[in-house]
């Protein structure tokens, strides 16, 4: 007997326009709460101890709301996948203004030549003025990322930073230490037991900050607020339900020296809202996402998508 219909608690599949770190299909649970929307879509290599922090941030967004902005806009890079030089060029121009782009390098199976070339294809596309950033998602050694990034570092003509090259904290220190190139942390924040570690051994000059892998926007405004370094808000390639959290959290930081990772609305081939959060000018505004449900009804997963989605929930209801 399939599961009764839960009206505050929808399962969608969403189709992406790029292969994307494997996936073709971004999954996740949409719930509803007395302040609006949440979204819960940890990735599969989640256990469901790391999973927890992502159920408190989707019920921190359905249920409490956000603390007030400082700001009604939020500046946006676009992010380009592990894509030929073509199709890397045309996601720049279709970015909606967006000055800064995040480049994905160190694809399994792919070269060295792969990244340069995409990176050459970016700066190409944004002109002399745009900004370029490469992440790696802690693919590389020390001595392999040092070499590869001062490649990267020239051929687009100076990056705006590095996101986590290597897997440990102390080969982030390393990396720093020898190259002249901003180091930023993502997995050595949202999947460490210690988050602070990062600072504390002067190992990256910027925290990346996803709400949903780190509990909600509250607890990524009292982590930036403790890490003292700057920030990086960034999505977990979600709809726009899960990327007005995000928007939520730039909007409340006191300070926002970078362009955030959030222009990722462009990633999905659809969207649950009527008005997607699609970055125009290089921003998104800050403003709440209500799905609707005719949209709701055409990215609803099938059932076996919905029956593993609910075992997963009920795992992490378990542990909290």
């Amino acid at each position: 007997m399939p599961p009764t219909p839960d009206p505050d608690l929808v399962v969608v599949a969403v189709p992406l326009r790029d292969r994307f770190r494997g996936t073709t299909v971004r999954e996740s649970v949409l719930v509803r709460g007395a302040a609006g929307w949440g979204e819960f879509g940890p990735f599969w290599d989640y256990d469901p101890a790391e999973r927890v922090p992502w159920w408190r941030a989707a019920r921190e967004a359905a249920d409490d709301g956000w603390p007030p902005a400082v700001r009604d806009r939020v500046p946006v890079n676009a992010t380009v996948p592990a894509v030929g030089p073509e199709r890397a060029a045309e996601i720049v121009r279709a970015s909606g203004g967006c000055r800064t782009v995040k480049v994905k390098v160190a694809e399994p199976g792919q070269s060295e030549v792969d990244d340069l070339d995409r990176v050459a294809a970016v700066r190409d596309a944004l002109g002399p003025d745009g900004k370029v950033r490469v992440d790696a998602n802690a693919a590389w050694d020390v001595d392999t990322a040092v070499a590869r990034l001062r490649a990267l570092d020239r051929e687009a003509g100076g990056l705006e930073y590095a996101e986590q090259p290597c897997p440990t904290v102390e080969d982030l220190a390393q990396v720093r230490r020898r190259l002249d190139v901003r180091i930023a942390a993502d997995e050595s924040v949202r999947r460490a037991e210690d988050p602070l570690r990062v600072a504390r051994m002067d190992a990256a000059d910027v925290l990346v900050l996803k709400v949903a892998p780190l509990g909600g926007v509250r607890a990524c405004l009292d982590l930036a607020e403790r890490c003292g370094l700057p920030v990086v808000v960034s999505s977990a390639i979600d709809t726009s339900v899960g990327l007005a959290a995000g928007v939520a959290l730039a909007a409340a930081l006191p300070e926002l020296p970078f362009a955030c990772g959030l222009g990722t609305a462009q990633m999905l081939t659809a969207d649950v809202a009527d008005e997607p959060l699609l970055a125009v000018d290089g921003a998104l505004p800050v403003r709440a996402v209500v799905p609707s449900a005719q949209r709701l009804a055409a990215l609803a997963a099938d059932g076996d998508v919905v029956a593993r989605w609910r075992a997963r929930l009920d795992a992490v209801r378990a542990l909290t």
